[in-house]
């Protein structure tokens, strides 16, 4: 919206061209993001104390974090609005992109809040059963896998992109629905996964969405793109805006959620979290490089799905306990430390990414 505004006032006021450059609304969108999630998390944790919706621990859990229980959660909701807003002040709403990134985000955050809301509020344990809550993430992948393949205006948004080869790019083609499918869906439940330990998930999304937002920029500037073998997306420049909106808004709820917590996102943050970083992915052409910077995501389902396959199957766990954060507690290691050391995995995750987009 400020750059519709920006564009009629520059008509008599030149100066306000600035605002036409990338660059500039993308800092501008870093500071109001952070500004407005600092600004509005103490009224946030003061609301969702007053409505008692608190964190609900499992029992069978590190003993450490049953003192967490009753800390207001479902923090998420101060993200996704953050988010949302930022986005309609800085970006060009021209641009379906941003209007694919701000579907992701309110529709995968109207499903995490129903799966808590019917957890704390109802105090139904189970929250939103399985069953609905993988079929509205799927209705929604689906859906927008469409839209991409319907409304693609070059074969370049359709281009399948492998890490370290620069001369193997097929056209996937109508494949881009399927694709957008498991993107979505695998990195929404992801992210909820790693989302147990006190800053984990936040900090995680943030490097990503700092490499993502590196990349969509590179892949919306012909020479950087051309120069790097990658497609040339011109609509992945709004993608910066959406990326620095995350991480504004990710370092100020990060400065509640950091240990010990003072709120946690819920179902209703991470959901929405993980998809968004999937679309954003997907539309940027870089779902493989999405696996390799989003490692830890991988690590964290990979450790649930071996742990409920070996017990199903062997009747034995692999872990002490799982997501593979847990199974660190368990074996001693305190909170901090794991929080700590799977940061700093996911930085070097990161540079790794990047640095494939020169080895190919």
């Amino acid at each position: 919206m400020i750059i519709l505004l920006a564009d009629w006032l520059a008509q008599f006021i030149p100066s306000f061209r600035v605002f036409e450059y990338l660059t500039f609304r993308a800092v501008c969108a870093l500071l109001t993001a952070l500004t407005i999630s600092l600004w509005l998390g103490p009224k946030t944790i003061e609301r969702l104390q007053i409505l008692h919706f608190g964190q609900v621990v499992r029992k069978d859990g590190p003993e450490s974090h049953l003192k967490k229980q009753g800390t207001p959660t479902m923090g998420g909701l101060l993200i996704n609005f953050t988010i949302v807003l930022t986005m309609l002040l800085w970006c060009r709403l021209d641009n379906i992109y941003v209007w694919y990134t701000l579907v992701t985000v309110v529709g995968y955050g109207l499903i995490g809040f129903a799966d808590d809301y019917l957890k704390i509020v109802r105090k139904n344990p189970q929250g939103l059963r399985a069953k609905y809550k993988y079929f509205w993430q799927s209705a929604l992948a689906l859906g927008l896998g469409c839209c991409i393949y319907g409304f693609a205006q070059s074969p370049a948004e359709t281009t399948l992109v492998v890490p370290f080869f620069k001369e193997f790019m097929p056209d996937i083609g109508f494949l881009i629905i399927p694709l957008t499918y498991f993107v979505l869906t695998g990195s929404s439940n992801a992210v909820n996964l790693t989302d147990g330990l006190d800053g984990l998930a936040i900090l995680i999304t943030i490097t990503v969405a700092s490499g993502l937002g590196i990349i969509a920029w590179a892949t919306s500037n012909y020479n950087f793109a051309s120069y790097l073998y990658i497609p040339h997306v011109p609509l992945a420049s709004e993608l910066v805006i959406a990326c620095v909106a995350i991480i504004g808004a990710g370092l100020g709820f990060l400065w509640f959620n950091t240990y010990p917590a003072e709120i946690f996102m819920g179902d209703v943050g991470s959901l929405a979290l993980g998809a968004t970083l999937g679309i954003i992915a997907v539309l940027i052409r870089e779902e493989l490089l999405l696996f390799i910077m989003g490692g830890i995501f991988v690590l964290e389902t990979v450790s649930v799905i071996l742990q409920v396959g070996s017990y199903r199957l062997r009747g034995v766990r692999i872990f002490r306990m799982a997501p593979i954060h847990h199974h660190f507690e368990k074996s001693g290691w305190p909170e901090p430390r794991v929080i700590a050391r799977f940061w700093i995995i996911s930085i070097v995750l990161v540079l790794l990414g990047l640095v494939t987009l020169k080895l190919r």
